[in-house]
């Protein structure tokens, strides 16, 4: 039985391994402006034709400060094509990822992450 628990932790490591935290996996792309218990904000910034390294977000709000396209790439081999106007705001469930500025512009967005149930939060 412990060999079996082993063995599939063992399996399960890379799956893991490739969907960490976006600043550590970008961390010159994005930075961290402000955290506490509740929400942690990203100021995130690339450059034309660049790609980050598969990362994951829990759940967060998007607030585009530039215009700007590029594509996301799921784990499941999915591919979504998104393009913001500057000022565009939008919400998205938790997900893994990688990103490719694939305009002709730079992004820049601030990412507003969801750290606890807001309940929990709105109580304070």
């Amino acid at each position: 039985m412990l060999r079996i628990a082993l063995l599939s932790s063992f399996i399960m490591l890379p799956v893991f391994a490739c969907a960490q935290d976006a600043v550590q996996t970008d961390g010159e792309k994005y930075k961290v402006i402000f955290e506490n218990e509740c929400v942690r904000v990203l100021d995130y910034k690339d450059k034309p034709g660049e790609v980050t390294h598969q990362h994951k977000h829990p759940a967060f709000v998007l607030y585009s400060l530039s215009s700007f396209k590029r594509s996301i790439a799921l784990p499941d081999g999915k591919t979504l094509q998104r393009q913001f106007k500057e000022g565009d705001v939008m919400w998205s469930n938790s997900q893994t990822h990688i990103g490719t500025n694939n305009g002709e512009t730079p992004t820049h967005v601030i990412l507003v992450e969801m750290k606890s149930e807001i309940g929990v939060c709105a109580s304070k």
